[in-house]
């Protein structure tokens, strides 16, 4: 059963959690791992990109020329492809990107993610994640305390308005809930930081 160490706010070691195997000490699937990384980006697609067929272009209502005599290749509009403002061939309309993943292969990313980290040696855990104030100098000192400076996510047991706000300017860094995490969030950041509260809601939400 892997374990790692708890750190306070200040960087200090305080104690020793044991992690459960099921969410963090699995072999990751890369396969899972990566369809749920494209998965999530695909989601992401807003697919509002669109350009105009030659029926959609305006003019071109005219045959350029007569068919036959000039030595010129045939032409029955200026709206075509190869002309200057012609139409685009198999023009790009708006479509929804947007698919999903079965929830068990879902579930299996996420702990494969949390197994990686790991392995890694980039999770740590927060014995008690709470901000009196809305400080980002405080939240920043915090994160090179515990070695979090660089694209982090940090991940508290439910809502927490001061880490919200203290954390929002400082580049790289993100937060969210114990129940709403993703693989793609998980794998981008560099260092995994939860909130000792927070680790045992993931652990009874994907053991």
């Amino acid at each position: 059963m892997p374990a790692v160490k708890v750190f306070n706010m200040a960087g200090e070691v305080v104690g020793e959690v044991e992690l459960s195997e099921k969410v963090f000490g699995i072999e990751p699937n890369g396969s899972v791992l990566h369809a749920a990384v494209v998965n999530h980006l695909a989601n992401l697609r807003q697919g509002t990109q669109s350009a105009l067929t030659r029926a959609e272009v305006s003019g071109g209502g005219k045959k350029p020329y007569r068919q036959k005599g000039t030595g010129r290749a045939r032409q029955g509009s200026t709206r075509a492809p190869q002309w200057y403002h012609g139409g685009i061939v198999f023009a790009p309309k708006p479509r929804d990107y947007s698919y999903s993943l079965n929830k068990k292969v879902r579930a299996l990313a996420i702990r494969s993610a949390l197994s990686q980290k790991v392995l890694d040696g980039s999770l740590i855990v927060v014995d008690s994640l709470e901000m009196p104030t809305v400080k980002t100098k405080l939240f920043q000192k915090f994160l090179a305390a515990v070695g979090a400076e660089n694209k982090a996510l940090v991940v508290t047991p439910e809502v927490n308005a001061n880490v919200i706000l203290s954390s929002r300017n400082i580049p790289g860094l993100k937060t969210t809930i114990a129940t709403i995490l993703n693989a793609y969030d998980i794998m981008n950041a560099k260092t995994f930081v939860v909130d000792k509260a927070a680790l045992t809601k993931i652990e009874e939400v994907y053991a």
